[in-house]
């Protein structure tokens, strides 16, 4: 066992390995007494603080009778367990990411999420959300899009927990004058980013126009960091191109940095509050006049 910060793929195998125990109503007394697997080791498998040796991961995949594919997925997590990073093009399996980046989002104490085109996923309204996801995936089933729509509405409840995330967003302005949805949904979606921005756990902010060229314009990315510093940090960026979690020093230095010129480009919290608001009054009165 390592006293390093886990990996992104450790620790997906540490949470689908307790998944896979509670699916099938095990405690770790009862894996214990079926196995020869201490309960020390359990905890430490789904701290996690280690990746467990291969006979090992074996015997659990057999106590908790997994699937063939989910058994396959599982082996490929612990062969790539002590590999920092996780780069995966984009494709139909993305869902694994996705849902990966889910688990990673609900346990982080905190987020810093630069947006440079559309308001961030966890303070979007339900039309905003749909009429973006729609404009991702244009030839998508309603089913599907559907089904995505109310996984990014569940994401939010993080912000509603008894102990929510702490999060720190920041848009550029074209995420403001961008018709998602058309001008009714994007006066709902001005009103929800006022709303929320009252939050003590939110800050919000604004890189206007007048800031020019910025480092935040190749594309959007996320900063996860959790409550006990040994577990590091991540860094989460989809892209057309790539799905992709980060987590070496350099890469977290990198995307920290870019974060913190980015908030000396914005406007402090109070005047983006104030941007939004006049942007949701000409938009209010486009709509009066139409």
């Amino acid at each position: 066992m390592t006293a390093r910060p886990p990996t992104v793929r450790l620790r997906r195998l540490a949470s689908e390995l307790k998944r896979a125990r509670k699916a099938t109503g095990l405690s770790q007394d009862d894996v214990t007494a079926r196995t020869r697997v201490s309960p020390a080791t359990l905890y430490r498998i789904e701290k996690p603080e280690g990746r467990p040796q291969m006979r090992t991961l074996l015997t659990l995949l057999d106590v908790y009778e997994v699937s063939d594919n989910q058994r396959t997925r599982i082996i490929a997590l612990h062969e790539g367990a002590d590999t920092q990073g996780w780069l995966r093009p984009c494709h139909d399996a993305l869902r694994d990411e996705y849902n990966a980046y889910i688990q990673f989002e609900a346990e982080a104490k905190t987020i810093r999420n630069w947006e440079a085109l559309y308001v961030p996923g966890l303070l979007q309204t339900e039309p905003y959300a749909h009429a973006v996801i729609r404009g991702h995936l244009p030839h998508a089933e309603p089913e599907d899009v559907a089904q995505r729509v109310r996984t990014r509405m569940d994401r939010q409840a993080v912000l509603a927990a008894e102990h929510p995330l702490e999060l720190t967003a920041i848009m550029d302005e074209a995420a403001l004058h961008r018709q998602v949805g058309g001008p009714r949904v994007m006066v709902e979606q001005l009103q929800r980013l006022e709303a929320t921005a009252d939050l003590s756990h939110v800050s919000l902010q604004l890189i206007p126009w007048e800031a020019g060229a910025h480092p935040g314009m190749p594309g959007s990315f996320v900063v996860l960091s959790f409550a006990d510093p040994e577990d590091g940090q991540i860094v989460y960026i989809d892209s057309m191109a790539n799905d992709s979690f980060l987590e070496t020093p350099a890469d977290i230095d990198r995307y920290t940095g870019i974060f913190d010129h980015l908030r000396t480009l914005a406007l402090n919290p109070d005047d983006s509050l104030a941007l939004i608001a006049r942007t949701r009054h000409e938009r209010t009165r486009e709509l009066e006049k139409a």
